[in-house]
């Protein structure tokens, strides 16, 4: 795009469909948006740059293709640079950063985020799902936290915001069942703010950023600020999520207990829908 500050994102395509508003689309769309590690670094890293470009007062976020994000790509067919292998103690500090990181990012941003969830979302993709400020979902689209169908704690962000966007006890229920829930029932339970038909999901979020770009800025990024407090007060249950997810994925046999789930859980969620 040439702004100086997105130059250099490989992962992350970056457009200006008004003014005032930016769009960040996920790219890679053969593997469900599903990322790998330097993608999520992408993704963690890229809200300081947004709070500093000028030219943006409001950000859409959506996936290429017809996945919203897949989460952590499990393939295991992405292998890191040898000049970029850090020892497992420093790795697992990294990622417990990166992760915990990317919902606190997006929460402390003070301008609004609109995310246009246009296919699945699971686990970091719902994280950056439901940690935007406005979500509109396919309706026929599923979102899943996934982390524990997978042998892993619910992290990234879910056992801290999903009972603040719907209940306790309905957060209780998907995150310990990891059962999807399309976009229809997640916007009557409050987990997402609209559903729409597939066609209509990237014009809405459009709209509803172009309205907000539009608006005074002081007052709609200093309510968001507000607002966001009732989560902030929650960040030690974020961070402790976290590094349960962390140590549970290490645990020898919690992997390994979750993998026939995990790679059913890939395959269902690549079939068209």
């Amino acid at each position: 795009m040439g702004d100086g500050w997105f130059d250099r994102y490989e992962y992350l395509l970056f457009e200006r469909p008004s003014e005032g508003v930016l769009l960040v689309t996920q790219n890679r769309p053969e593997q469900g948006n599903a990322n790998i590690p330097p993608m999520h670094t992408e993704l963690y890293e890229v809200w300081s740059d947004i709070a500093r470009d000028d030219e943006t007062r409001v950000v859409v976020i959506t996936g290429a293709g017809d996945r919203f994000s897949l989460g952590g790509d499990m393939s295991g067919t992405w292998q890191p640079p040898e000049h970029d292998r850090l020892p497992p103690g420093q790795a697992k500090a990294r990622s417990f950063y990166e992760v915990a990181g990317l919902a606190e990012a997006m929460i402390n941003l003070d301008k609004p985020i609109v995310s246009a969830i246009n296919g699945s979302a699971v686990a970091s993709g719902a994280a950056l799902a439901l940690c935007a400020d406005i979500s509109v979902m396919r309706e026929d689209a599923r979102l899943s936290d996934g982390h524990a169908r997978g042998g892993m704690v619910a992290g990234d962000h879910a056992s801290w915001m999903w009972p603040l966007l719907t209940s306790l006890s309905k957060a209780k229920y998907y995150l310990m069942t990891a059962a999807p829930i399309d976009g229809r029932e997640a916007e009557r339970i409050g987990l997402v703010t609209f559903a729409v038909p597939a066609t209509d999901v990237l014009p809405r979020a459009l709209e509803i950023a172009a309205a907000l770009a539009a608006g005074p800025q002081h007052a709609i990024r200093w309510t968001k600020r507000t607002l966001n407090h009732w989560a902030r007060q929650q960040v030690p249950i974020h961070e402790l999520s976290t590094a349960l997810e962390l140590l549970s994925a290490s645990i020898e046999g919690g992997a390994q207990q979750g993998e026939a789930m995990r790679l059913a859980m890939r395959d269902r969620e690549r079939r068209p829908h």
